[in-house]
């Protein structure tokens, strides 16, 4: 039986607080050296383990997400292998340019918080947005009013946690949407299973599609390549949209504390900005296997499909598992608030491709590994094995996970000598040999010989 203990032992921990909440201990919750929240259990006391055990996202003695979605979806709901239980899908976006400016895809999320308060569904929403970089962090949980859903709509890819939040939402008798990546929505979905107070008061749960979490230190490293050492960064914009490149292809902004001023640079030349390379990917990654946030009553996420991506604008994938989200998105299309449709599931599924390979493959390669090596192993609904998988796909697996460690042994290393170089050099080599691994030596030749041909013809 795999516990909390386990999950915090083995570097699982996402630093939720649900523990800290159900507990009663706000002080579990700390930030490690990898840049991490994550729970410190040597305080807590034997009795109350029991407590924090079932309201953890990766505790075996916790619900699994097919558990709690058939707990908290009622009605006539689609079973799908990959999206999970669904009342429909959609693709689309904001049909309002200048909003979709300022969004990270195709502004559907936030539209929907919004639509949420202005229906009276809810009050407010809890988010995360900007903080006071004083405070020690520049994102974190808050309440949102109808105002700050729009100042507070872009990805913020970093470590956070709802211990905060949680006891705020007990102390306040509003009724709140929450949104979260799948972990942080499961978490909660556990937590107010045990409090009546929070069960009360969260009435409406929004997922992000996720395809994983980041350290603290992914911003702050990106910014560090822009010039801005660890200590001077006062805020991040990890996707600034560019519309002279498709949606994929976005900067990434970092504001200096002493000098005010906003640097930028292609997300995708900058040292760990490729999702696939994992950098500061927390382990807790590598043993999830909800995406489109199962447990949530509506998922958004991006559509990165050929016929979507290309548009600078943004496109949304949308998962609802409710009827009142469905309405909603209905009455979005027909007032042209959305450019938006439904969608097969499939297709919506097609646009996680990448993600649920790492997800569900590779999850089944990293748990036989793992088990092979003794280490004590969550229970998935991805059996372990390496069945089915090729070499190359095998190593691709293995070196993703060793690139995550790398990322964050080698920038501990750079920032304590205050060498950036330590971490770009390191990671270089491994990000080379990954691509050896990723691309056949055939496809690498003919690249190669692609490129000559258009360098002799520009002759």
């Amino acid at each position: 039986m795999f516990t909390i203990l386990d999950t915090v032992n083995r570097g699982l921990c996402v630093g939720c607080g649900a523990c800290a909440v159900a507990t009663g201990l706000p002080g579990l919750i700390r930030l490690d050296d990898d840049g991490m929240c994550v729970a410190d259990l040597g305080s807590l006391p034997h009795e109350l383990l029991p407590r924090a055990d079932v309201v953890c996202p990766f505790s075996d003695r916790a619900l699994d997400e097919d558990e709690v979605s058939s707990r908290v979806h009622r009605g006539e709901l689609v079973g799908h292998e990959l999206l999970g239980r669904f009342t429909g899908t959609y693709i689309g976006r904001v049909d309002d340019t200048l909003y979709l400016e300022g969004s990270s895809s195709g502004g559907m999320t936030s539209w929907m918080l919004s639509e949420l308060v202005k229906r009276g569904v809810v009050d407010a929403v809890v988010n995360v947005g900007r903080t006071d970089p004083e405070s020690g962090a520049i994102f974190s949980y808050g309440a949102s009013d109808l105002t700050e859903i729009k100042q507070r709509r872009k990805s913020d890819y970093y470590s956070v946690t709802l211990a905060e939040a949680f006891n705020q939402v007990r102390s306040d008798d509003r009724r709140f949407a929450l949104v979260g990546v799948p972990c942080f929505i499961k978490a909660a979905r556990l937590l107010a299973e045990e409090d009546p107070v929070l069960k009360e008061r969260l009435v409406f749960f929004v997922g992000l599609v996720c395809g994983h979490m980041k350290s603290r230190y992914f911003g702050e490293s990106m910014a560090w390549q822009l010039g801005i050492a660890p200590g001077d960064v006062a805020a991040v914009d990890f996707r600034v949209k560019n519309k002279d490149r498709a949606a994929s292809d976005y900067d990434f902004g970092a504001q200096s504390r002493a000098e005010g001023e906003w640097r930028y640079r292609r997300t995708r030349d900058l040292v760990g900005g490729n999702w696939g390379y994992a950098a500061f990917q927390p382990e807790a990654c590598n043993f999830c296997d909800d995406i489109f946030a199962e447990t949530a009553d509506v998922a958004f996420g991006d559509a990165w499909l050929p016929e979507h991506q290309s548009d600078w604008r943004g496109t949304n994938v949308v998962v609802s598992r409710s009827p009142l989200a469905d309405e909603i998105i209905r009455r979005g299309i027909e007032s042209g608030e959305l450019e938006a449709a439904a969608a097969d599931p499939d297709q919506v599924a097609r646009s996680q491709a990448g993600n649920f390979r790492h997800r569900r493959l590779g999850l089944a390669v990293r748990l036989a590994d793992d088990e092979a090596r003794g280490l004590p192993i969550p229970k998935k609904r991805v059996e372990p094995g390496l069945g089915g998988v090729s070499e190359r796909r095998l190593k691709i697996i293995r070196k993703r996970r060793e690139l995550s460690r790398l990322s964050f042994s080698t920038y501990r290393a750079a920032k304590a000598a205050g060498d950036l170089s330590i971490y770009l050099n390191a990671m270089a080599e491994g990000i080379r040999e990954y691509k050896r691994i990723e691309t056949p030596l055939w496809q690498r030749l003919a690249r190669k010989a692609r490129s000559e041909v258009r360098r002799l013809l520009r002759r």
